[in-house]
């Protein structure tokens, strides 16, 4: 009876939160998501065998790149900053531009791509089939004596499943397991009574809808990424993206599409001139910078062996 009764009392706290936190666990299917991870880890799906997915997105420190592009294919650049791999199963989309509808879609695109990995399904094929140590792993989590391109893209989505990082102090707090400290605290209600709360929401803080980058004062568009407006052919659509998840948002420097801001408070002051239409006080921002930082989570459990 009282679990039942703080089962309630939780879920009604949650139920007026507009940020609920990450399960502890997620189910994936183990072998198939560690397979998923050699993949990820391995240079062997670039054509030129120097790029990995890894390469351009740290899982260690935070799943982004910390360059402003990331390298790839005989050292090609990129033309847009590589956001976090981290917790994309919770995105609603996937890329800035969310022109992929799943993981799977996401996964096609890097290998595809000729300034990135620079294959094919074919090539693909044709190289992991000829390695003995992929022929014994893929018989083993699809019991096939033959690798396809889409058993590879299947375990690396498996993999990224994987990919969460619960227990961040906010979520503990959330649960009712800690208390934050004034300034953390102070810094939440700023970020609500501000307005951040409007895009970043839901359980990966973001990454739920699209948004233009300077709703309020109009924000400079120094050169021709990949928005919205290349998926849809709208010209509304320029400078909109998807609203990127802030979870570990302390490790994923530089920020924003174009890899503008530096640091946290830069990221945050332009914000709040360009899609808030507000100047904060440096006292705001440091206080809602410290309520960010309690979005740190942590490593994700497949990670933990390496």
């Amino acid at each position: 009876m009282k679990l039942l009764l703080l089962l309630i009392i939780i879920s009604t706290i949650f139920a007026r939160e507009p940020i609920s936190p990450i399960p502890k666990d997620v189910e994936v299917d183990r072998k198939k998501a560690l397979l998923g991870k050699e993949l990820f880890f391995d240079t062997l799906l670039s054509k030129d065998n120097s790029t990995a997915c890894i390469s351009c997105h740290n899982l260690f420190n935070g799943g982004a790149d910390a360059n402003e592009v990331s390298s790839g294919f005989a050292n090609k650049k990129g033309i847009i900053q590589a956001p976090t791999v981290l917790n994309s199963k919770y995105n609603f989309k996937q890329f800035w531009n969310g022109r992929a509808s799943d993981l799977l879609q996401q996964a096609d695109g890097p290998i595809n791509n000729p300034a990135e990995h620079n294959m094919d399904a074919k090539t693909v094929e044709m190289k992991i089939n000829k390695s003995t140590k992929y022929k014994k792993m893929f018989k083993k989590v699809y019991g096939t004596s033959k690798i396809s391109y889409n058993q590879v893209l299947d375990a690396i989505v498996e993999f990224e499943n994987a990919l969460t990082t619960p227990n961040a102090k906010f979520d503990k707090y959330l649960r009712g397991e800690v208390k934050l400290t004034k300034d953390e605290k102070d810094g939440y209600i700023l970020f609500k009574q501000n307005g951040c709360i409007t895009c970043h929401n839901g359980i990966n803080i973001g990454g739920n809808s699209f948004q233009k980058m300077g709703t309020f004062l109009e924000y400079e568009i120094k050169h021709d990424y990949p928005d919205r407006s290349k998926v849809t052919n709208d010209p509304n659509h320029r400078n909109v993206f998807k609203v990127p998840t802030l979870r570990n948002i302390n490790k994923t420097a530089p920020y924003f599409h174009d890899a503008s801001a530096a640091t946290l408070e830069e990221a945050l002051t332009i914000m709040a001139k360009h899609n808030l239409g507000i100047k904060l006080k440096d006292d705001e921002v440091k206080k809602i910078v410290a309520f960010l930082k309690t979005l740190d989570g942590d490593l994700p459990k497949i990670l933990e062996d390496l």
